[in-house]
């Protein structure tokens, strides 16, 4: 008797499904299904909710460039405009101390003169800001560049200050350069006076940054550490009663017949960046200054 064959079920590779158009059918009723609900009775903001928070990251970091670009452009714009104003109010503030220079030696002034002419002292009609494009290396030599020239009215023997005092006097001018002559340099020599009483000397320069020689005075001149020096007018450069030193020492050395006087300027000569270029109150220079088209800005006395 033969004995059975076994014969192996073999499952097939692919079992068909449902038919595509019946796929279709009920995904249609679904998505009905879901409008209706969640339009009627919101069943679905909870899972809304969830979703909106698990996708947030990904909303968040597409949209992140945009908004790095946009912070960086108002943060640029800010800063510009900032160091904008920032550079207005800079030289304001630099023509506003160079007119205060003057309250100290006008109030001094009038003190003296009120019961004789009743007279005080102009201010310079016209003031220039300008900036130093280079410092002289030349150890004995002390003067600057700045970046104002023939074009814009400057003259040879112009006055220059900063916002504390006198810094020194044009020597050189090219059309759109002009040199500055310190007053601390070893050949420069500057009209003064003591603010306290008028008296007047000469305030030489020693070659030092930091130290400037009154000469001519003598032993028994009421000078006091502390006075205050200003400009004296004559010699027709400099306008009366800008500030210029401060007495620091008065030494009286026997054998000399002058007094040994030694001030420190007021102007901050070595780090000073912007200086005024001031038109003194000579006619005739001023006219020159004054005649010129220069186009530049200018600030003028009220």
């Amino acid at each position: 008797m033969t004995a059975p064959r076994w014969e192996p079920t073999i499952n097939p590779l692919f079992v068909r499904g449902p038919s595509p158009s019946f796929r279709i059918l009920l995904a249609t009723v679904l998505a009905i299904g879901l409008v209706v609900a969640d339009h009627r009775y919101q069943s679905l903001d909870p899972l809304r909710s969830t979703l909106s928070v698990i996708v947030y990251p990904v909303h968040y970091l597409t949209g992140l460039p945009g908004i790095l670009a946009r912070e960086v452009q108002d943060y640029l714009a800010r800063k510009e405009a900032l160091r904008h104003r920032n550079r207005s109010l800079y030289r304001d503030n630099l023509v506003l101390k160079a007119r205060l220079q003057r309250f100290e030696a006008l109030e001094a002034e009038n003190i003296r003169l009120r019961a004789l002419l009743g007279s005080s002292l102009r201010m310079g009609d016209r003031v220039l800001i300008a900036e130093l494009m280079a410092v002289d290396l030349d150890p004995y030599r002390q003067q600057v560049m700045i970046d104002r020239g023939a074009s814009s009215g400057v003259f040879v023997g112009q006055p220059v200050l900063d916002a504390n005092a006198v810094m020194g006097q044009v020597t050189r001018v090219d059309s759109f350069s002009a040199t500055v002559l310190l007053i601390t340099d070893a050949g420069h020599g500057l009209p003064v006076q003591i603010n306290r009483n008028g008296l007047r000397t000469i305030a030489r320069g020693t070659g030092f940054i930091n130290r400037l020689e009154l000469s001519h005075l003598p032993k028994n001149a009421d000078v006091r550490v502390g006075d205050l020096v200003v400009t004296s007018g004559l010699g027709g450069h400099f306008p009366p009663g800008y500030p210029v030193a401060q007495v620091i020492q008065v030494r009286q050395e026997s054998g000399k017949p002058f007094a040994t006087v030694i001030a420190e300027p007021t102007a901050r000569l070595d780090r000073s960046r912007e200086v005024l270029l001031v038109w003194t109150l000579a006619p005739a220079l001023l006219d020159r200054a004054l005649t010129r088209d220069t186009g530049e800005e200018v600030w003028k006395a009220p």
